[in-house]
């Protein structure tokens, strides 16, 4: 489910230039693909946290799966820039639904001690999304059209909704009992609002997207246009970023298991920070840039896991649907003004603009650990 969701998504950047060729938009147009995916991703989380918190995590994973296959599907179909948009805010709102649910899952199966482990397994998902979904979609893209990576997504995603039918129980944890009203949701995203703990969960959500949105949406079209790599080269970036991704995640997972989740959170930031800053000065040809890329998917890793169980121990169970789609949310909110703003400043600032990017990109990492390191506490599990 992680592998085909996380496929779809990462795959935008880079058949960016597919797209445009296809349908005769300018790249920089088209990074709107990738906020207006965020925004609904974000809205439909809200909207999904309540429901799983008062139904169980597993019915939502089964209709996210379902709704999710249904929109990959639909790109088949997609032959204008306005028909693109419509699909990827279809599969926004499928992703809403899955990306709550999903992290949630994890926090109501696993024990505390052991949730650093499982996140990254489960999130290993989107490493191989990157070793073999990509390479596969790029390649497609290539071949045939820019429509036949998501077909094919929408086929693993189907596959996906037999597995999590077949064998994801739900775990027998509390639920809500509040009743699902609009009222009454509100009511409860706003008690999580008034809790300095989880508004600065959400800013560093937010803060963590909104920096890889600027980092990475351009990256490829910066890499052929400025470093001149071919489709191969951007193919292999991708291998390479995925298989650091997959060695690191389990590993830091386990790591902060043992040392605390705050430690691997901001020293990743920290580093991906830096990395970020150095790019254009130091990338001049595919091996610095198989190098660079590298290094950044290995600090996403060593902070993406531990960061999740980190978050899902701020609340008791009942709220861990709403907590989770509130921060997604928020952060996605981050990602569409990142993503509309690295196509932004690309444009504007020429020769310039990919650097703006990676200035304002490690700004956004570095504010996010100083975030996680003054305001979220490091839970010992007995919240729950």
């Amino acid at each position: 489910m992680v592998f085909a969701a996380s496929s779809q998504v990462i795959i935008i950047s880079p058949i960016l230039p597919n797209i445009s060729a296809e349908i005769n938009v300018p790249e920089s147009r088209l990074s709107l693909l990738v906020s207006a995916y965020a925004i609904f991703l974000g809205l439909f989380a809200l909207m999904t946290g309540p429901i799983s918190d008062k139904i169980g995590r597993r019915r939502i994973l089964i209709l996210g799966c379902s709704t999710m296959s249904f929109a990959l599907f639909l790109h088949a179909i997609a032959n204008s820039f306005f028909s693109l948009l419509a699909v990827r805010i279809f599969a926004g709102s499928a992703g809403g639904m899955l990306s709550g649910a999903a992290v949630a899952y994890v926090g109501d199966y696993f024990p505390y001690d052991k949730r650093g482990w499982a996140n990254g397994w489960v999130m290993s998902g989107v490493a191989a999304g990157q070793i073999v979904g990509i390479p596969i979609g790029k390649f497609l893209a290539g071949l045939f059209s820019f429509r036949w990576p998501f077909i094919v997504y929408g086929i693993a995603m189907a596959v996906a909704l037999v597995l999590v039918i077949q064998f994801v129980p739900q775990p027998n944890v509390s639920r809500s009992k509040d009743p699902l009203t609009f009222r009454r949701s509100i009511s409860n995203y706003a008690k999580l609002l008034k809790e300095t703990k989880i508004v600065a969960a959400a800013a560093a959500y937010t803060l963590m997207f909104s920096g890889i949105g600027l980092y990475l949406v351009i990256l490829p079209t910066w890499l052929e246009t400025d470093i001149l790599l071919s489709n191969n080269d951007i193919v292999f970036l991708f291998l390479v970023g995925g298989v650091m991704n997959v060695l690191t995640g389990p590993i830091a997972g386990r790591v902060s298991d043992k040392v605390g989740r705050k430690p691997l959170i901001i020293s990743s930031c920290i580093g991906l920070g830096i990395i970020m800053i150095t790019t254009t000065f130091v990338v001049n040809d595919r091996w610095t840039a198989y190098a660079f890329f590298g290094l950044a998917m290995v600090m996403i890793a060593m902070r993406i896991s531990p960061f999740q169980a980190l978050i899902t121990a701020l609340v008791s169970a009942d709220r861990r649907g709403i907590l989770m789609s509130l921060s997604i949310a928020i952060g996605q909110v981050g990602m569409a003004l990142g993503s509309a703003l690295a196509g932004f400043a690309y444009e504007r600032f020429g020769d310039y603009g990919y650097f703006s990017n990676t200035l304002l990109g490690a700004a956004s990492i570095l504010i996010m650990a100083f975030v996680v390191w003054q305001f979220i506490p490091e839970p010992d599990g007995s919240e729950e």
